[in-house]
């Protein structure tokens, strides 16, 4: 697997202002959204937006009531699956093969190239999407990222998106409503030299998924989430993802899997 490139970027998302301009205001209206803390998010300049994750929805509904650009990773599945290959491209997301073993690395170069250019850049530290509902213990990519390129975090709270569209649901349930919180930002310096206390970056994620349980209102379990096939054997009759995460028959770039998409290019 490849690091994201300048060619990536500029096709992931190209048509991300057109979009939110149109499904924004459907958003809103459609699933009754209340969004708060807009105030929060710098008008100018790099941030991290770090939000939990318990629908697949989140991916659809935090770009589109963003007022900046934003960029993220999402799994490479998402283009196998008919109902998400061209929207999630769209939306500005970076496909990554996970079946590489640098793809930790990849994420986070391309994370950065993104925010050195002074851009939003998506994240869910989690790691993954919470199957059960719970908040999870954050990893410390976020925080990582974070020093690495000076960028504040946002924490960001999302409430009733596992009521809209459950983890089993293939359609979300309109009229129903969700709040998306923006908290105030986590500042890197805040938190000390990192080079000099690596634990420093355990503390800013631990702070920073405080925020989020604080903002969602979720219940929080102190241990890392589980994987659809750990969740699988510990609750038997626990029903399935819409989208499985199947074994990708062979590695495959960003740039082939927007192809692939049918993703033109763009700014």
């Amino acid at each position: 697997m490849t690091a994201g490139t300048d060619s990536d970027l500029g096709r992931a998302g190209a048509l991300q202002t057109i979009v939110r301009k149109v499904i924004g205001p459907l958003f809103r209206a459609g699933f009754k959204l209340d969004i708060q803390g807009l105030e929060n998010l710098p008008t100018t300049g790099p941030a991290i937006i770090a939000a939990n994750h318990t629908s697949v929805l989140d991916s659809f509904i935090v770009p589109a009531v963003l007022p900046r650009r934003v960029t993220y990773v999402g799994k490479a599945e998402y283009l196998d699956d008919w109902k998400t290959k061209h929207i999630f491209p769209a939306l500005g997301m970076i496909p990554i093969d996970r079946s590489g073993g640098d793809a930790a690395k990849a994420a986070l170069d391309l994370a950065a190239q993104v925010l050195d250019d002074g851009e939003f850049f998506a994240i869910y530290p989690e790691g993954t999407r919470s199957r059960t509902g719970v908040l999870y213990k954050g990893r410390t990519g976020v925080a990582r990222l974070s020093h690495r390129t000076g960028a504040p975090i946002i924490p960001v709270g999302l409430k009733g998106m596992r009521e809209i569209q459950p983890p089993d649901a293939p359609f979300p349930r309109f009229f129903k409503p969700a709040t998306i919180s923006f908290g105030e930002p986590l500042h890197p310096h805040e938190y000390g030299d990192a080079t000099e206390d690596p634990l420093i970056f355990r503390a800013m994620t631990d702070s920073l998924m405080f925020a989020i349980r604080q903002l969602s209102g979720q219940k929080y379990e102190n241990r890392y989430a589980p994987s659809a096939a750990e969740l699988a054997e510990q609750q038997p009759n626990l029903r399935p993802d819409p989208i499985v995460e199947a074994p990708l028959a062979e590695r495959r770039t960003a740039t082939a899997l927007l192809a692939g998409a049918g993703v033109g290019g763009g700014g």
